[in-house]
């Protein structure tokens, strides 16, 4: 079969779901980006132009796909913009949440940086001329999709143009391996435009092989996430909200999904049958919810609900408090940081589970759930290590928090466990920006 065809049937299905899919895409808007973007139509001034319009710079592009892989992503971004002072970064995203964190982290690096120009577009929708019309006036030096982002118009539009791609921190849970060797000729002739996949493990690199991605542009280098460090801007704010909290004992049940928080409710309800000064901060994982995570509090119980402070109304969780909703974007390493344990969501249901290393790097007791596919790596190690309490229901969940909150020492120990982890494996990023440059080496482009 040409190597043309399953993209072409691809590009078919898709103009025939175009409807369902502006149906979805369209919710995810920002103000300062209009909904032309998701058909490629960004202004060609964006390319390669400096702030004062008297010089023009190359582009680097990162593709992330929500706020999970920019947070993720945020030590590259920032390396990126320390490596390349002559190149603008244009960092791109399919949500509404993830252009929020990239606007956020570009207004402070284009603050703080010497000369950092950092920006962000939505991402095109994988139309074959969305993808072209996108590259054409973008025109990067270099594309860098993360983890697991191929999009086979946009793959192709970047050949089609000499743009050398990279894949970084590439992953492949098994559950998507399945999926994708369904379609395992469209995913062949999707990598087949891949110049350089930097894969967290040699189990990732065997499947995105296994899928036809070439051996020998293959490597292994680890995983970003261990090089995330605590900001002291993000210690200063955890201080401050624990000073705020008091000296009760606090756990956070982060980025939750749908069908997880009752479970985690009810254990906060047994929970305060033996410590009833207990607070539990919650944290769904998408804004869409909120509202409705709020009047999930306010009735859970067989008698009453659970009394609820919200966060973005500036309401002070008080004595009597014993839900704080962080109904807020962007905080989730803030509130783990004030926390004395963690509980990462994404697990009690079939999600496949969080970033573990959030609260991890801040020497904060992880607890998970025993939904691990997206982070089983992550999660041997620090399960390895001692630094990684797995719990199988909400009942266990309640018996551990117990536990935990009756131990100091053991809460300790776990916590600087998970650090020491952290610690000893950093080095992906450096060995990530070492083959990234080699590709602009390759093709003439300085870095500085």
């Amino acid at each position: 079969m040409p190597a043309r065809w399953p993209r072409l049937a691809y590009s078919t299905a898709l103009y025939g779901l175009a409807p369902l899919i502006w149906q979805r895409v369209w919710r995810e808007q920002a103000l300062a980006h209009p909904r032309r973007e998701r058909l490629g139509l960004i202004p060609h001034s964006s390319a390669g132009t400096s702030a004062d319009g008297l010089a023009e710079r190359p582009v680097t592009w990162l593709h992330c796909a929500s706020v999970g892989e920019v947070l993720a992503a945020r030590p590259l971004i920032e390396a990126l913009v320390a490596a390349r002072p002559g190149h603008q970064l244009v960092v791109t995203t399919m949500t509404a949440t993830g252009a929020d964190r990239v606007q956020a982290l570009a207004d402070k690096l284009n603050t703080e940086g010497a000369g950092a120009i950092v920006s962000h577009h939505f991402v095109p929708l994988d139309f074959p001329g969305a993808a072209r019309r996108f590259v054409d006036r973008l025109a990067p030096v270099q594309a860098i999709f993360f983890e697991t982002e191929l999009w086979p118009n946009l793959l192709a539009a970047c050949r089609r143009r000499g743009v050398p791609v990279a894949v970084v921190n590439g992953r492949l849970s098994p559950r998507a391996f399945a999926r994708y060797l369904k379609i395992r000729p469209l995913m062949a002739a999707a990598l087949a435009n891949v110049d350089w996949l930097a894969a967290k493990s040699d189990e990732d690199a065997e499947r995105f092989q296994a899928l036809g991605m070439a051996e020998a542009n293959t490597a292994m280098v680890g995983s970003l996430k261990f090089d995330m460090c605590a900001s002291d801007e993000d210690l200063e704010r955890s201080e401050r909200l624990r000073t705020w909290l008091g000296e009760r004992p606090t756990w956070v049940a982060g980025s939750t999904h749908p069908g997880e928080d009752e479970p985690l409710l009810a254990a906060h309800r047994r929970l305060l049958e033996t410590h009833p000064e207990a607070l539990l901060i919650l944290v769904p994982r998408h804004p869409q919810r909120f509202d409705e995570v709020a009047a999930l509090c306010e009735t859970q119980g067989e008698t009453q609900g659970m009394r609820v402070a919200r966060r973005s109304r500036d309401e002070r969780p008080g004595p009597e408090t014993e839900v704080y909703l962080a109904d807020t974007m962007g905080e989730l390493s803030t509130l783990y940081g004030a926390a004395d344990i963690a509980f990462v969501g994404g697990s009690l249901v079939p999600i496949g589970g969080h970033n573990l290393l959030e609260p991890a790097v801040l020497g904060v007791p992880v607890v998970t759930g025993p939904s691990l596919e997206n982070f089983s790596d992550v999660a041997a190690t620090l399960r390895e290590a001692g630094a990684l309490t797995e719990v199988p229901d909400g009942e266990a969940l309640a018996a551990t928090l117990a536990a935990f909150l009756d131990d100091p020492a053991a809460r300790d120990r776990l916590g600087e466990a998970g650090r020491r982890v952290v610690a000893a494996n950093r080095g992906a990023l450096s060995r990530t920006l070492d083959g990234l440059g080699r590709m602009l080496e390759a093709k003439g482009v300085r870095a500085k």
